[in-house]
């Protein structure tokens, strides 16, 4: 198959060596006068393939739809296919590991507004030197927010009261918060303070732990974007690394599920709303 390339090649041929017209070497070359004398019209794309390897370095578990909305946060304007093209061109793709499909199941529904509705969870890492130490992660499901992730190496109810109370006093109190059945969320002294504060708790089935998918989502990208691309040499120093990428998280890092709008961009909307 003689490629739109070559006939124009054929072209420019006919036309110096057997000195034709343009009409005559464009019907000798099967090739169309306009496709002949076509421009490309494509904007110089090093300035932005600049600042997309810019992008990726800085955020290098970001996919191409991510960086197209820091892109146009910072002022570009450009359409998501040239910025696909690009990130593949630079080879840039995300790595990812192939997942098992998992089984059909009922999504949870969308909560109606802020505090309506909680997810916690733990996730477990381990410092330079070997030792263990886990995070409490909290997230409210309607903006997507972390508003909170607790470092320890031990993390019991007690612990666990002590965050959600000052969430509580920060943010106010949530309708409800969906956990899981671990024993720091079953202990008696979590379930009467609950209780006693009237939140409603929406424990999920054992060994299920999709039917938390905000805070696995959640946890997925934690582990991914953060976790993964530290090595933290004590406590203080995951402490201090893990608040940083929280707020980075809530203040800067577009959310594919919030339209590629920030998490706090959706609190400040919301609350907006409800006054």
């Amino acid at each position: 198959m003689v490629t739109v390339a070559a006939r124009r090649a054929g072209v420019r041929y006919f036309q110096t060596v057997w000195k034709v017209s343009e009409r005559r070497a464009c019907h000798l070359a099967s090739l169309g006068r306009s496709t002949a004398r076509y421009q490309s019209r494509r904007a110089d794309d090093a300035p932005l393939q600049a600042q997309l390897l810019a992008l990726a370095h800085q955020h290098p578990r970001y996919g191409y739809r991510r960086l197209h909305a820091l892109l146009r946060r910072a002022g570009w304007r450009v359409n998501r296919k040239r910025v696909e093209r690009l990130y593949r061109v630079a080879r840039l793709a995300v790595r990812r590991s192939r997942r098992k499909r998992p089984a059909p199941r009922h999504p949870l529904p969308l909560p109606r507004g802020l505090n309506a509705r909680w997810s916690i969870d733990f996730i477990e890492d381990r410092l330079a030197g070997g030792r263990p130490f886990r995070t409490f992660n909290v997230v409210d499901d309607y903006s997507r927010e972390c508003l909170a992730i607790e470092a320890a190496t031990a993390l019991p109810a007690a612990r666990v009261m002590q965050v959600l109370e000052r969430l509580i006093i920060q943010r106010g109190r949530p309708d409800g918060i969906v956990l899981d059945n671990g024993p720091e969320f079953t202990a008696h002294a979590f379930l009467r303070w609950a209780a006693q504060t009237g939140i409603t708790l929406d424990f999920i089935e054992p060994g299920k732990p999709v039917e938390n998918a905000f805070v696995e989502s959640f946890n997925g990208k934690f582990r991914d974007e953060c976790l993964n691309q530290h090595w933290f040499l004590d406590l203080a120093d995951a402490r201090g690394t893990i608040e940083a990428w929280r707020q980075h998280y809530n203040e800067q890092r577009p959310h594919s599920a919030l339209g590629y709008q920030t998490p706090q961009a959706v609190a400040t909307q919301a609350a907006g709303l409800s006054r």
